[in-house]
Parts: C-alpha cells; sequence; structure tokens
C-alpha cells in the first residue's frame, strides 16, 4: 500500500505485540482509534490502524461495527453469512450494503482519519472460494455487479476494495507531511 513511498511499516507481529485491543466504540472511527491510540502510546511511533465492516441499508446500518461476531461471539464467517441472509429474509430485495473501512494515522503532531466504501448488494446464497467474511454474499456494483467478492481473484478484490480506498487517502495525507 505504501509502495512508493520512504515509509517503513511495521506490524504488530514485528512489534511483537499480541495482545487483544478491545474495541470499545460505537463507530468504526472510534473503533479506529482506540486501536492506534493504544499501540501509540506503548511504541511511540506514528501508527495507522483501522476498523472496518459492513453495513446494510435494511437494517439501518447493522451489522455495522459487530461485522465480525453478528452471530455471537466465537463465530465463523458462514455463522455470520447464514444469520444474515436469514434476517434479511422478510425485506424486499435488492439488500443494499456497503463496505466500509476508517483508516487512522496518528503521531505526536497529527492526526488523520479517512474513509473508503465498497457498495453493492446482499444476495441470498453464499457463491464463490475466495475471500473471507461476508465475500461470498456480497456483489459490488463495480464491473457490473455480477459476481460476489469470494469470486474476484485477491487482485481483482484489491483494486476495488474499500480498504484500499481509504487507506490510498490515507498515504496521500502522509505523503503532504513529508512534502
Amino acid at each position: 500500500m505504501f509502495q512508493g513511498t520512504d515509509v517503513s511499516i511495521l506490524s504488530l507481529d514485528d512489534l511483537n505485540y499480541a495482545d487483544e485491543i478491545e474495541e470499545t466504540g460505537n463507530t468504526f472511527e472510534e473503533n479506529a482509534l482506540i486501536k492506534a491510540r493504544e499501540i501509540f502510546e506503548r511504541f511511540r511511533k506514528p501508527v495507522i490502524a483501522d476498523d472496518s465492516g459492513l453495513n446494510v441499508e435494511q437494517l439501518n446500518g447493522e451489522p455495522g461495527i459487530y461485522s465480525a461476531r453478528f452471530a455471537g461471539d466465537n463465530c465463523t464467517y458462514d455463522d455470520n453469512n447464514k444469520k444474515l441472509i436469514s434476517v434479511l429474509k422478510k425485506y424486499p430485495e435488492p439488500h443494499f450494503a456497503k463496505f466500509v473501512c476508517c483508516a487512522v494515522f496518528l503521531s505526536n503532531e497529527n492526526q488523520f482519519v479517512e474513509y473508503g466504501f465498497l457498495e453493492g448488494k446482499i444476495i441470498n446464497s453464499s457463491t464463490g472460494k475466495n475471500g473471507f467474511g461476508y465475500d461470498p454474499i456480497f456483489i459490488p456494483n463495480e464491473n457490473g455487479g455480477i459476481k460476489t467478492l469470494a469470486e474476484y481473484t485477491l487482485e481483482e478484490k484489491n483494486v476495488i476494495s474499500h480498504r484500499k480506498r481509504a487507506f490510498e487517502k490515507l498515504k496521500n495525507q502522509i505523503k503532504k507531511l513529508r512534502e
């Protein structure tokens, strides 16, 4: 993501940080900032963090920040997909949804927050083997809206990803600091 810049990225593994950071915020932004602040306080280095999930229009934005545990604690991706399909059965199609990513940069002097979105719709059965999470039941509007994210290759998915969009914006903010 930061190729072509002089920014060096260290992962939490690189820092030998394995603690679970509790996401207690009410929004993607609050959760991303909680993670960034925790790591910044620990290492005193500039930090990039994110939070993301799926917002479904007919469910007033749910599962939202609870996307990873929509079907309960310790649930699988398949459990989440089945629950979402079940909940949406009482609503007419199409089931408009969007993936949301909030990416943040935090340092001593700066804090940037950027969002990326991928709009599409939820379908009633899983299709495709690639990806993870809600990918098998989400058809993005891009490329004619004819296949689920799980039918995209990783390279194809990364071109349209909500995360890519958020991090590209964040990268541009960071580049401005270095000019």
